[in-house]
């Protein structure tokens, strides 16, 4: 069955699932940046450099944690409950597969006929 982008009734919970993706794809980002921190107080020699990334490890995680937090208050996100976490992730995908299915530009892209000179004209009968 093919769905209809444009009808609102395809829009229900969309805010909603936009969130959760925007939540999840912050936290990935945020979980790298703990691991890109972590590598670099590894790397660094100088004192003073190792204690500001040491201190922004620290924001990093107490950010991590807060996103966590609240994806688990939404009921977005189930660390500790595989089996629900596979059926959101699941949902999720079958989503996704969806939207990729639905019909947001015209098959025919070409834009000849809609202009009144050619790109000859255009530029002065002069060819590059």
């Amino acid at each position: 069955m093919k769905l209809d982008y444009l009808d609102p009734a395809n829009g229900l919970n969309m805010p909603e699932m936009a969130d959760m993706t925007f939540a999840a794809d912050f936290l990935i980002r945020v979980k790298e940046g703990v691991r890109n921190l972590a590598f670099a107080i590894t790397e660094t020699a100088s004192p003073d450099a190792r204690a500001l990334l040491r201190s922004q490890l620290h924001q990093a995680i107490a950010l991590h944690t807060e996103i966590a937090e609240l994806m688990v208050r939404k009921k977005w996100f189930h660390p500790y409950e595989l089996q629900e976490q596979f059926q959101l992730d699941m949902l999720s995908a079958e989503q996704t597969v969806q939207i990729a299915q639905w019909k947001l530009f015209p098959e025919d892209t070409s834009r000849k006929g809609m202009f009144d000179r050619t790109p000859d004209e255009q530029m002065g009968g002069h060819q590059a």
